[in-house]
C-alpha cells in the first residue's frame, strides 16, 4: 500500500475538500490510502469520515503563528512518517509553497502540486506567487489542474512545460444528483417553499463567490416573482457581512442560509434553478452537481470554465451586465426548459468519480513504481 498526503487548510466542506472526498471513497483503500496535513486543530466536517475510512490527519502550526515551529511540524512529519511516498499539495495559487519545499528536502518521491483557482487573494499574495513560480519546477515533480483556465494561471510564468501538465476532473458521484420528485417534495416540504420558485447556490462566503451581487439579482427576481426564495448552501469568513446585507435589502423572508450541509444532493432536487456568479473560479464543481440534478445554470461569462460546461443547462452571462439583465436572464431561462436526467451527458463528459479515482489511482501507483 501506498500513502498519500493530501495538503489542505481543513477538510470542511468545499469545492476542493469535496473532490478530495469523492475520489477517496472510491479508490481501493487496499492499494492507496490517503492522509491529511491542515492547519487548524478544529474539528472538521469531514475528519470522522476520514478516520472511518483508515486516514490520518496531521496538524501543521500556521505560518502566521509559529513560522519555527510550522517548519518543525513539517520536517517532523515527513522523518517520522518515512511511508508518505506521495505529497499532494492542492493550491489556489503558489504563494504557499512549503510543503512541496520540505517534502524535496526530505527525499519525498512524488510531489504534487495540483492547480484549483484562477487568482490570487492580494498583492501581496500575487507577487509571491510570482516569486514562487520561476522554480516551482524543482520542487514539484507532478503538475495536475482542474481546468485549462487553472493550468494557464498557476504555470504562465513556470518553467513547466503545458504538455506536463495533467487535467484531473473534478468528478461527482452521478447517481447521487439524479432528479427524484419524491425527495424534491420531501425537501420543500420539510423547508416550506413547496409553492416557491427556488433559485439555489452553493459556496463558501468568500469574495469570489459574489455574494452581494448574487442578493441584488435576486432581490431584482423577488420584485418581479413574489413566491421567489433563495437558498444559501455553504459557510465562511464573511457569512455574518452577507447577513447584514440581506437585513439592509429588507430580504429576510425570502434568503435562507442553510449552513454547510451533507445533502446538498438532496437539496438540491428542492431547487428550480442554479445560480453561481463568481468573480474566479478553477471550474466550479457545483456547477457540475447541478447539471446531473438537471438544474438550469447561470453563471459568470469568461471568469468560469468552460469545461464546465457539460449540457445545454448551463448560460453564460457578463459580469459587465447589470443586476436588472441578469434577473431577467434567470426568470427568461428558468421558464425554459423542463427537470431531465443528464446522467449519461456528465458521465459520457468524463466527471463520473469512479472512473476518475480508478484513473488517479493508477497514476499514484505509476508515480511510485517510475520516479527516481
Amino acid at each position: 500500500m501506498i500513502r498519500v498526503l493530501h495538503v489542505v487548510g481543513s477538510m470542511n466542506r468545499g469545492g476542493i475538500e469535496t473532490f478530495i472526498m469523492n475520489i477517496y471513497r472510491n479508490i481501493d483503500r487496499e492499494k492507496v490510502q490517503f492522509d491529511f496535513a491542515v492547519h487548524t486543530k478544529n474539528k472538521c466536517a469531514y475528519d470522522d469520515e476520514i478516520k472511518e475510512l483508515g486516514g490520518r490527519i496531521f496538524y501543521i502550526t500556521p505560518r502566521g503563528k509559529n513560522i519555527i515551529q510550522h517548519y518543525r511540524d513539517w520536517n517532523n512529519l515527513f522523518r517520522n512518517h518515512p511511508e508518505l511516498q506521495i505529497i499532494h499539495q492542492h493550491v489556489s495559487s503558489l504563494t504557499y509553497i512549503n510543503p512541496l519545499k520540505i517534502a524535496f528536502r526530505n527525499n519525498v518521491k512524488v510531489r504534487i502540486v495540483h492547480s484549483h483557482s484562477i487568482k490570487a487573494e492580494g498583492k501581496l499574495h500575487h507577487l509571491f506567487h510570482i516569486l514562487h513560480s520561476r522554480y516551482i519546477d524543482k520542487y514539484a515533480n507532478i503538475y495536475f489542474t482542474c481546468s485549462e483556465l487553472a493550468a494557464d494561471w498557476l504555470f504562465n510564468k513556470s518553467k513547466v512545460k503545458r504538455k506536463d501538465v495533467h487535467t484531473i476532473k473534478n468528478a461527482i458521484d452521478v447517481e447521487k444528483f439524479i432528479y427524484n420528485l419524491e425527495k424534491r417534495t420531501k425537501i420543500r416540504k420539510e423547508l416550506s417553499i413547496e409553492e416557491d420558485f427556488v433559485i439555489g447556490h452553493v459556496g463558501r462566503f468568500t469574495e469570489a463567490k459574489n455574494h452581494k451581487f448574487l442578493i441584488d439579482v435576486f432581490g431584482e427576481i423577488a420584485n418581479k416573482i413574489e413566491k421567489a426564495k433563495l437558498l444559501l448552501i455553504g459557510h465562511g469568513a464573511s457569512e455574518q457581512e452577507i447577513r447584514d446585507y440581506v437585513k439592509e435589502k429588507h430580504l429576510n423572508n425570502k434568503i435562507m442560509f442553510l449552513g454547510s450541509r451533507s445533502n446538498v444532493a438532496d437539496i438540491m432536487q428542492a431547487m428550480d434553478t442554479f445560480v453561481f456568479p463568481s468573480l474566479y473560479e478553477g471550474l466550479g464543481m457545483v456547477l457540475v452537481e447541478a447539471q446531473a440534478s438537471g438544474l438550469r445554470c447561470f453563471t459568470s461569462e469568461d471568469v468560469v470554465p468552460t469545461e464546465v460546461n457539460l449540457s445545454n443547462l448551463v448560460e453564460y452571462i457578463s459580469l459587465k451586465e447589470d443586476k436588472e439583465f441578469w434577473a431577467q436572464k434567470i426568470i427568461e431561462g428558468s421558464s425554459k426548459s423542463e427537470r431531465m436526467n443528464t446522467n449519461n451527458i456528465i458521465e459520457d463528459a468524463g466527471f463520473e468519480i469512479k472512473n476518475v479515482a480508478t484513473d488517479l489511482q493508477k497514476q499514484y501507483l505509476h508515480y511510485v513504481g517510475n520516479m527516481d
